[in-house]
């Protein structure tokens, strides 16, 4: 999630969305991001490295997800001469590009809510009051 119309925090303000899938399966942003850095490296380690992430908790993820769906959201090779490597199948397509849509609908839905709440926010360079300096 990169652009500015995903509410990547660019502008001021972040809406993140997380969905409940039920029986223990969540699908947010983590999630999301690792799926989407299978896509594009074909790789588990690669995709864990690119978001500082230990292999063994990327794996963890995976797991999860493929266990919480009708079939596996990525497929593996394992290595060897002819190496290894990962890559989303039709369902893991399927999943990530469900969540990406619903991240933009998510957005355009509460842009003007999100405006109308940084307009509330202080100004970074004004003091914070501080219980203390109230009037008794």
């Amino acid at each position: 999630m990169t652009d500015k119309a995903d509410g990547d925090g660019t502008d001021g303000g972040v809406v993140r969305l997380r969905v409940d899938l039920g029986r223990g399966t969540l699908l947010g942003p983590g999630k999301a991001d690792l799926l989407q850095g299978i896509r594009e490296t074909g790789s588990i380690a690669a995709a864990g490295r690119r978001m500082g992430m230990s292999y063994k908790r990327a794996w963890y993820l995976i797991d999860t997800l493929n266990a919480g769906f009708l079939n596996p959201l990525v497929i593996t090779a394992k290595g060897g001469r002819t190496g290894g490597g990962a890559r989303l199948s039709e369902t893991g397509d399927a999943v990530l590009d469900g969540f990406r849509s619903m991240e933009r609908a998510a957005a355009v839905a509460t842009a003007s809510d999100l405006t109308g709440l940084l307009a509330l926010l202080k100004p970074v360079d004004e003091p914070e009051a501080n219980e203390t300096s109230l009037p008794i």
